[in-house]
């Protein structure tokens, strides 16, 4: 697949994206957070992965394929929260849809399982894109990757929030996320997270992130 050209040029960047001391710090907590995270919860990833086995017929994992910095196709994993052809039925339920843009939103989406809505309200379905941030492809914190399909349909405005590396956690979901009902809005806080961008505001999301998963508030 050919990435398409695209223009970051309006987005306003932290003045610390061009700190190479910092870019490096921030590849280094990824590579130690990852890692030590994988460690630490393996036993729970194991007990995921039992269950989403035995909860519905299909495979452990859903093939996540997304778009990465400045668009490039990626393909990450996370623990399959859904029927296994989810991405078949999504077309039939698209009226259903809670978000105004490209991306697909909806409370109680039929399509959930009953371990998927427990490792959704806890956000224990994104455990395996740690791999991801090992890799490269992602980072702890960034904005959120679009889906291919959905990154097919942006707009102009909408492209710059992949003028940097996607992370697995963002501004997004730390502000309220499931009262933000238009795309556009998610997408100024993306471009909010790279305009002030620095070491001690990614600290401050993954802890905000800490907070959020164990009050459960994920859908």
């Amino acid at each position: 697949m050919t990435t398409r050209a695209i223009d970051y040029s309006p987005a306003v960047f932290s003045s610390n994206w061009g700190s190479t001391f910092q870019l490096g710090i921030k590849r280094l907590i990824d590579l130690l957070g990852a890692g030590g995270l994988l460690i630490l919860l393996s036993p729970l990833l194991l007990f995921l992965a039992t269950a989403v086995k035995f909860s519905s017929p299909g495979g452990v994992f859903y093939r996540w394929r997304i778009a990465g910095l400045r668009g490039r196709p990626v393909l990450s994993y996370k623990f399959r929260s859904m029927v296994s052809n989810a991405d078949d039925l999504k077309s039939q339920l698209e009226a259903a849809n809670e978000m105004i843009g490209p991306a697909f939103k909806m409370t109680n989406d039929p399509r959930v399982t009953e371990a998927g809505r427990w490792m959704r309200r806890y956000s224990l379905d994104e455990l395996p894109q740690l791999y991801s941030v090992l890799k490269g492809d992602m980072s702890l914190v960034g904005p959120r990757p679009p889906l291919q399909s959905e990154f097919e349909r942006f707009t102009e405005f909408q492209k710059q929030k992949l003028a940097v590396k996607p992370g697995i956690t963002c501004l997004w979901q730390v502000s309220g996320r499931h009262r933000v009902r238009d795309y556009d809005d998610w997408v100024r806080l993306d471009l909010e997270y790279i305009r002030r961008w620095s070491l001690s505001l990614d600290f401050e999301i993954l802890l905000r992130t800490v907070r959020e998963v164990v009050r459960g508030s994920g859908k």
